[in-house]
């Protein structure tokens, strides 16, 4: 069976789909051309770049697999494949952590000015030392205060575990009952049961000094013109989910309110072109879509979708 990773697999799947007896093909065939040449696969695996609609699913009936290296599916027409027999698979777990990180790195970055001061130290540094050193003196710490949790799924909770390690209280709101407690892995092979608290979603936004959001892509923002008029004054917003989750321009108007401090964002409305307005605004940290892009996860990541197309494969 022949296997096109159309968007790259690590090292470590290659070298186990082979060892199971698989051609692997790690060359990227444009989207126009994918009709044709896929007929020559039995699998396909994604990332986010490759789109797997209805018409492609429709013209190559040969496709056994369907999967996606990574968590959100926004890119493959699921139902559709999985009514016409296709297995569709992805690896949600391999890159929770690395996107939880993510998550941190721009909300460290945000408290502490880090999205301004490197644009203009390069600029200004050695002109107006003194005066950057007082724009961004006025910087918060994380421990202590209330992380907000939107979407409490694998990513979610890890991202939690990341707050509480660093001394934030944790609250989260969820379509389903969670956990009282998540369990902290520390240095030293030390575990330990740390409270969280589940809120409603409409009790989570006035209460959160910093928001992370963890939620599938919906036809409606979760967080739009209305939510922002109920959410803390000078609230941190993070949005490494799904392009959407976020009305971008009211993120804008709230921004530039002062309503919200700042926003990191990995994921846009308008991949791989994102607004002009997100990416000048001096009060946004930006990464271009980066969350599970960490050598680590790519080795999990290539490894559960190469065991979870063997066992599918050679059912």
């Amino acid at each position: 069976m022949r296997i096109l990773a159309n968007d790259g697999i690590d090292p470590i799947g290659q070298r186990l789909l082979e060892e199971a007896g698989f051609t692997v093909d790690t060359v990227h065939i444009p989207q126009a051309e994918l009709a044709e040449k896929l007929q020559a696969y039995d699998a396909i695996t994604v990332r986010s770049a490759t789109l797997v609609r209805q018409e492609l699913i429709d013209a190559c009936p040969n496709l056994k697999v369907i999967g996606r290296g990574g968590v959100g599916m926004d890119n493959i027409d699921v139902d559709y494949a999985q009514s016409k027999g296709v297995i569709v698979i992805n690896t949600p777990a391999a890159s929770s952590h690395s996107v939880a990180e993510l998550v941190f790195a721009h909300f460290l970055n945000g408290v502490r000015f880090l999205y301004d001061s490197n644009r203009k130290m390069p600029v200004e540094g050695n002109t107006k030392f003194g005066g950057l050193k007082k724009a961004y003196a006025k910087g918060v710490e994380l421990k202590g205060k209330t992380l907000g949790v939107v979407g409490f799924g694998r990513i979610g909770r890890e991202t939690a575990k990341v707050a509480l390690g660093l001394g934030m209280d944790v609250v989260y709101s969820d379509l389903f009952e969670g956990p009282l407690s998540l369990p902290l892995s520390l240095s030293g092979n030390i575990e330990v049961e740390v409270p969280v608290k589940q809120l409603s979603f409409e009790e989570l936004l006035p209460v959160a000094d910093f928001i992370s959001l963890h939620v599938p892509f919906t036809d409606k923002a979760v967080l739009g013109a209305e939510e922002f008029t109920k959410v803390k004054d000078g609230v941190g917003i993070v949005n490494a989910s799904r392009g959407g989750v976020i009305d971008e321009l009211a993120l804008v108007d709230a921004l530039n309110s002062g309503k919200v401090s700042f926003a990191g964002l990995d994921v846009y409305d308008s991949e791989p072109t994102p607004r002009v307005e997100l990416l000048q605004h001096p009060k946004i940290s930006l990464t271009p879509h980066i969350g599970a892009a960490t050598n680590e996860a790519q080795e999990r990541i290539g490894e559960e979708l190469a065991n979870l197309l063997i066992e599918n494969l050679k059912k």
